[in-house]
């Protein structure tokens, strides 16, 4: 698969099994994230890989994150079930350290960057991937259990795996209606 291809051919694959990617894969998809633009060279980023035992204790995280919000029943069985939806997580965090010259969101973009380039690498080894965030990437409890810092900030989980199901290729979406030339 050539760039363009990958670039133009790229989708999110929800439903992923086993296997994860293996060491070798999975080194690949770490070196991509690596080669993100990085202004500074400050890697304003950390990769938090689970799979196994750690995706359990990911799992008991989530629902100890989200009972501390006061969450019903119903809600925490639905977290607890969510690091089951492949048999590899990445969580992407942004490190923001103060700059005179890189802003934090501009480092926060890069850690965006750095989980899309992941994902990119998984598809074009034939894995599947889908980038996830939702309220739990906002949590403060969970940032407390992973050992983040305030200025930190999740910003995707990456789920990763073997697609279930060949998924139906997407139609290209035009980009005219988003473009404006000055």
């Amino acid at each position: 698969m050539d760039a363009i291809e990958l670039l133009l051919t790229r989708q999110s694959t929800p439903r992923l099994v086993a296997p994860a990617p293996n060491e070798q894969q999975l080194t690949t998809i770490l070196n991509a994230a690596m080669r993100v633009p990085d202004h500074a060279g400050l890697s304003p980023w950390e990769f938090i890989v689970a799979t196994d035992d750690g995706l359990d204790k990911l799992a008991d995280a989530f629902v100890d994150a989200t009972r501390g919000e006061g969450a019903e029943e119903a809600v925490l069985s639905k977290v607890a079930n969510m690091t089951k939806r492949a048999p590899m997580m990445i969580i992407v965090v942004a490190k923001v350290t103060e700059h005179p010259k890189v802003p934090p969101l501009e480092q926060q973009l890069a850690a965006g960057c750095a989980c899309m380039a992941m994902q990119q690498a998984a598809f074009a080894q034939g894995l599947g991937g889908i980038w996830r965030t939702g309220s739990l990437a906002f949590n403060r409890h969970l940032h407390q259990s992973l050992g983040l810092g305030l200025q930190d900030q999740i910003v995707g989980f990456l789920y990763l795996g073997t697609p279930a199901v060949e998924a139906q290729s997407k139609p290209l979406k035009s980009f005219e209606n988003f473009v404006r030339y000055l």
